[in-house]
């Protein structure tokens, strides 16, 4: 008897191709998405990466030193004074402002006159070069200057010589943490830098009102006041260089640099506040004596017009008749 059934076999045939066709396609779309969601997570990674890299970066440009600035004046990391105004006589105050005052005996009050300080004349020989390196917070360089303004000012008006100050740090770690020292140098910089004439008034003032070792210090804002007190003619860039620190690095670095040698000094170093140098020779005697400092600048200025050979005179010069033709 003939079966009027048709085979299933295509039938079953082609739905087993569907499902498997289906299954990937399932299977491909789940390979993507799981592709996409790796470079989702690895983006999102090195963005992350990328963040904390900046941020680790950032922070540590932050806490590094700032770019150094070289200030305009500055001649071998000193500032030569080219303006002196009226300063105050030596030793009239005290570091806490009051005026010192020394006991005499009658023989003392008796004496009809001091011995001269001597004075290196311009006539003598070429101006002589004295370098004070010096730390705002050295007692020894408010000594220096407080004993010596009054000459120094005497013989750079007289151009009998030549006077360069150089602003170190020496003392930095004797403020309590607040770098007093490095900060005062710095300052000196700036004022050096965009007001040179007021520079020696600074200077002076800066060390005449020296705080105490081991103190705070003065703050910038204080510092940035003495110098317009001081006269700056450009006030506000004044203050903005002091208070922002423009010349900390350099003053950091000019200090390492007279530590390893100073210039035309025959192998001298800084060794500490204040070093004086007169013509390359560092002056070992007392820093509160004027006449023993002015002693040694006429002794070196001395050695130098023997040291320079003096030119053949001519016959005209010598007064001895030429004979005429």
């Amino acid at each position: 008897m003939p079966s009027d059934q048709t085979p299933q076999v295509p039938a079953t045939r082609d739905r087993r191709e569907a499902v498997r066709e289906k299954a990937q396609q399932v299977h491909a779309k789940q390979s993507r998405v799981r592709l996409l969601r790796g470079v989702i997570l690895g983006a999102v990674g090195l963005a992350v990466i990328g963040a904390a890299a900046a941020a680790v970066i950032w922070a540590f440009a932050e806490m590094g030193p700032r770019p150094q600035v070289q200030p305009a004046n500055a001649h071998g990391d000193g500032f030569t004074v080219s303006s002196i105004p009226e300063v105050t006589e030596p030793l009239q105050t005290g570091v806490d402002g009051s005026t010192p005052t020394v006991e005499t005996t009658p023989e003392e009050e008796a004496t009809p006159e001091e011995e001269a300080t001597p004075t290196p004349g311009a006539t003598d020989t070429r101006a002589v070069d004295i370098r004070v390196y010096v730390d705002y917070l050295s007692t020894g360089a408010r000594e220096f200057q407080m004993s010596n303004a009054e000459q120094l000012k005497k013989w750079v008006g007289q151009d009998a010589a030549t006077l360069t100050y150089y602003p170190v740090a020496m003392l930095t770690s004797k403020s309590n943490g607040t770098k007093y020292s490095l900060r005062a140098a710095g300052a000196a910089a700036c004022v050096a830098t965009y007001s040179p004439d007021t520079f020696f008034t600074f200077n002076d003032q800066m060390l005449r009102k020296q705080p105490e070792i081991d103190s705070d210090g003065m703050s910038d804002e204080e510092i940035a006041e003495l110098a317009q007190a001081a006269g700056a003619s450009a006030p506000k860039v004044v203050r903005n260089c002091i208070e922002e620190g423009s010349f900390l690095s350099w003053a950091r670095a000019a200090t390492d640099r007279a530590l390893e040698s100073i210039p035309d000094s025959d192998g001298v170093a800084l060794t500490g506040t204040p070093m004086v140098l007169v013509n390359g020779t560092p002056y070992v005697g007392a820093m509160d004596d004027p006449t023993e400092f002015a002693q040694f600048v006429l002794t070196v200025a001395s050695d130098a017009y023997y040291r320079t050979p003096s030119p053949t005179p001519s016959p005209s010069d010598s007064g001895t008749p030429t004979p005429t033709p």
